[in-house]
C-alpha cells in the first residue's frame, strides 16, 4: 500500500532539502533519496491530520518547540544569552538536546554568534 512520507536529506553540497514522497515503505524512500544523491536525515510517515512528527538523532520536534519557547521567554525577560542556554541545558529532559545546547553555549562563550553556533548542529537545528 502506498503511503505519503515526509523526508529531509542533505545534497552533495551539504544543503538540507525536504519534501514528500509516495512509497510503499520507509526503506523505499531512503533508496530513492540515495539514488538522487541525497543523504537521508529524517524520513517519517505523514500523519493523516497533516501534522508530522520528526525525530532527528533522538530529538523530536516537540523537544525543539519546548526549548524554543522557553528560550524565547528567557530572552524576552532580559536574561543574557549564555545564562539562558546554561539554564536550559540543565533543565531540558532530552539528554541529547541538553548536550547540544551545552555545546552551543560553549561556542557562544568562545565568541561565535548564536546563529553560527546553531549551524554547527545541522541534524538538530536544520533550518539554520
Amino acid at each position: 500500500m502506498a503511503t505519503v512520507f515526509q523526508w529531509s536529506g542533505k545534497n552533495p553540497k551539504g544543503i538540507i532539502e525536504s519534501g514528500e514522497m509516495v512509497a510503499s515503505s520507509k526503506e523505499e524512500v531512503i533508496a530513492k533519496l540515495r539514488s538522487k544523491n541525497l543523504v537521508p536525515t529524517a524520513v517519517a510517515e505523514k500523519k493523516k491530520g497533516g501534522g508530522l512528527s520528526f525525530q532527528i538523532g533522538g530529538i523530536s520536534d516537540k523537544d525543539l518547540v519546548v526549548f524554543t519557547r522557553q528560550f524565547a521567554t528567557m530572552i524576552d525577560a532580559g536574561l543574557p544569552l549564555v545564562q539562558a542556554l546554561d539554564i536550559l541545558s540543565t533543565q531540558v529532559e532530552n539528554k541529547m538536546l541538553a548536550k547540544t545546547i551545552s555545546q552551543v553555549k560553549v561556542d557562544v562563550e568562545a565568541g561565535s554568534t548564536y546563529a553560527d553556533a546553531l549551524r554547527k548542529h545541522p541534524r538538530v537545528f536544520s533550518c539554520m
